[in-house]
């Protein structure tokens, strides 16, 4: 792809203003670089989370299944639906945000409260199996919550990378390059005017000595 130069007129103050703006750009270019990179760790450590969460959730699911056939089995469906709906609580969660890298990544967290949010229930008409289908239950209650909260991570975070990266490509395929490129021009036009003027100038004294 052809290199396009800036338009500036060829003058001296144009050429420095060029180079100031070239090393501008350049450190700029390696900030956003270093920041794709704080980013794209972030994003991979990230999908590791989202896919650990996952797995927990898909192991725990069927323990969860089989915890309750057993224990609506032992007590039966009707005594389970007395017990639960006597014992339902609301979940309740609190959200933060944490910047990593100028990005908001949202946080959250299943309240001290919620922890037994599905409790209460007659410990005299119930047996050990009612105990066992709760932890079962908010450890999936714990994993959802960790599912959701790097899954908007992951979404935050590949927003901001690809708009890094579009930043970090026009600077090092387009503005870089056509900075590069117009300096080098008026450097050019530079030796080329200085040569003119020597030749100029030769030619003055020659006409001058002939005199």
């Amino acid at each position: 792809m052809a290199v396009k130069l800036i338009k500036v007129r060829p003058t001296k103050i144009a050429f420095i203003r060029l180079k100031r703006r070239l090393a501008l750009t350049s450190r700029v270019h390696k900030i956003v670089k270093d920041r794709l990179a704080i980013l794209t760790m972030e994003f991979l450590q990230t999908a590791r989370e989202t896919v650990s969460a996952r797995e927990k959730l898909i192991n725990e699911f069927p323990e969860f299944y089989k915890v309750g056939s057993i224990t609506a089995g032992y007590h039966g469906y009707i005594v389970m639906e007395k017990e639960l709906m006597a014992s339902e609580r609301d979940l309740r969660i609190s959200s933060g945000v944490r910047n990593v890298a100028g990005v908001k990544m949202p946080s959250f967290e299943l309240e001290s409260e919620s922890r037994g949010a599905v409790g209460g229930y007659s410990l005299a008409d119930t047996s050990s199996l009612v105990d066992w289908q709760v932890q079962t239950s908010k450890r999936c209650i714990e994993y959802i919550i960790e599912i959701a909260e790097a899954q908007s991570n992951l979404e935050a975070l590949g927003q901001e990378i690809k708009k890094s990266k579009r930043i970090s490509n026009a600077m090092e395929y387009i503005m870089i390059p056509s900075l590069k490129a117009t300096i080098k021009f008026l450097y050019m036009k530079f030796e080329e005017r200085d040569r003119e003027e020597k030749s100029r100038m030769k030619r003055v004294k020659a006409i001058i000595q002939r005199k």
